[in-house]
């Protein structure tokens, strides 16, 4: 077997746990009008049509405001804005209706391929388009009459989520319709996000433009909870960046527990995000109680009694008060109505590129709920943050965990020469190299 097959096995093999957690999942994927004329589209196509093979239940919302703006302007019509939002007369809305239509069309028939020796030979892909979208006239705001744009009212979860059971595609348009019988402009955001909250979606996925999210020195974002988004919303000055952000926040606040900001123009980024472990976006998780921070002096007691377990059974090196007090700025924190229940630390090597973390602790009664995972990737994103290469662990007790949290076993001749280790403890060494 020549190196690709093998790297090709390996990834396979890798995958499996993210199979059968995505199984029989709800997920929302939105995306506009610009990813669709992308000449990556078809192969996003072929990535769906993969999800949908492997049973995830799929809601795909897509948008088009290039599309409408370019019929009006073949038609002549002049387009207005305000606030960002079209104000949709009846001209405007003829383009709106023909544009979504034309898309629609076009991604049923992408999804419907199945020539021999392509990605979607075999698939046999069901897709549904409908009257799913209920909506209301935006109305006049700052005295601005918007006419037929319009907002969602309601979404019919139980017609979606029939057709989701038989295994088929649904397909929204940025359209929604009144009771009345009108038709109304609607925001790819607003669908996507209303769609997620009220199908009690497991995801909600963004594709954008973008690789990811940044921070301010333009350094990718490979997760964070809520509070980070409402900060890069607050600095975002892009229109469409804000709509996606706000998108974000909405359906995290209110339910959705995981949301992915991922490029449609990256080929295979969206199956990278979902079956590997380091993805290739951003993942958002909702904000938690527990607030995770640096520790200050004020910890050690609750650091200590924290720890104490571990140590007395061996899982833990034993550190005394006053070694945990000169090293109290290496650790974080989670920290719970006042009470520490996790903490970790991160020691840097610098003139190596690398660094250790240590004293990965979580206490029992508040175990589960991805503590230990959350805290380990925070300190992993200040190793990135400080351009670190790599980070490396010692244990004797929680190799199969730290396995699963993306690291490989090394020899102990990687441990940096200038700190002195208890090697008779016998343990472990792992290491991760850090994207």
């Amino acid at each position: 077997m020549n190196k690709d097959n093998r790297e090709y096995v390996k990834w396979f093999r890798n995958s499996a746990p993210y199979i059968n957690a995505h199984r029989g999942k709800t997920f929302v994927l939105m995306f506009g009008g610009e990813a669709v004329m992308h000449e990556n589209f078809p192969n996003i196509i072929h990535d769906i049509a993969l999800l949908n093979s492997l049973g995830v239940k799929l809601v795909l919302v897509y948008g088009a405001r290039p599309q409408i703006e370019e019929r009006a302007k073949l038609r002549g019509v002049n387009t207005r804005f305000a606030e960002d939002v079209r104000i949709t007369d009846s001209q405007s809305l003829e383009c709106v209706k023909d544009a979504a239509g034309s898309l629609r069309s076009h991604i049923e028939a992408l999804l419907t391929m199945g020539l021999a020796n392509s990605p979607m030979h075999g698939a046999h892909i069901r897709v549904c388009s409908g009257n799913f979208v209920v909506a209301k006239p935006m109305g006049i705001r700052g005295g601005v009459d918007y006419q037929h744009t319009g907002v969602v009212r309601r979404i019919d979860t139980e017609g979606i989520g029939k057709h989701l059971t038989d295994g088929t595609i649904i397909l929204l348009s940025p359209t929604g319709y009144s009771p009345t019988g009108e038709v109304f402009n609607l925001s790819l955001e607003d669908i996507a996000t209303q769609t997620a909250i009220q199908l009690k979606a497991d995801k909600l996925i963004v594709m954008s433009k973008n690789q990811g999210l940044v921070d301010s020195s333009d350094n990718l974002i490979p997760s964070c909870d809520v509070s980070t988004i409402r900060n890069l919303l607050a600095e975002a000055s892009e229109p469409q960046i804000k709509s996606e952000l706000r998108a974000i926040s909405a359906s995290a606040n209110s339910g959705v527990s995981r949301c992915h900001y991922v490029s449609y123009i990256d080929d295979g980024a969206l199956l990278q995000e979902l079956f590997t472990r380091n993805g290739t976006g951003t993942l958002i998780a909702k904000d938690h109680s527990e607030h995770l921070r640096v520790a200050s002096i004020d910890d050690v007691g609750g650091i200590l009694e924290l720890i104490a377990p571990l140590e007395a059974n061996g899982s833990l090196v034993k550190r005394s008060r006053e070694l945990l007090e000169n090293e109290i700025e290496k650790f974080s924190v989670m920290e719970l109505e006042g009470m520490v229940i996790a903490c970790a630390a991160l020691y840097p090597y610098t003139d190596l590129n690398c660094g250790e973390i240590a004293c990965v602790a979580t206490s029992p009664d508040y175990r589960g709920e991805d503590r230990g995972e959350r805290i380990l990737a925070s300190l992993e994103q200040t190793a990135r943050d400080m351009k670190l290469d790599s980070v490396f662990v010692l244990t004797t007790q929680t190799a199969h965990w730290f396995l699963e949290q993306g690291y490989c076993e090394a020899d102990q001749s990687y441990l940096p020469e200038q700190k002195m280790y208890n090697l008779q403890r016998n343990s472990k060494v792992f290491t991760k190299k850090l994207s």
